[in-house]
């Protein structure tokens, strides 16, 4: 896997988007150290909407806010 600086990703992200599409995977770093990495897409890891919502409603029925309500947990973050 090649590694690219984040300057050289951004003013060549046309020419790696090509090399990605190839199936080339590259890593971006930034003072040298990785912070992201450009691959092709999964077509294997497609995500089930359906899914992914019926998890999140299971999710918030098991979890409470208690008393609290969005409302007030915003109003308290502005103060």
């Amino acid at each position: 896997m090649e590694t690219v600086g984040a300057y050289h990703a951004k003013t060549h992200l046309p020419r790696l988007i090509d090399r990605v599409q190839k199936g080339e995977r590259i890593t971006i770093t930034k003072h040298g150290v990785p912070v992201a990495v450009l691959q092709p897409l999964d077509p294997k890891k497609n995500v089930d909407l359906k899914s992914v919502i019926a998890e999140l409603c299971k999710f918030r029925d098991r979890h409470s806010l208690g008393e609290l309500s969005i409302r007030e947990m915003i109003e308290e973050g502005r103060r």
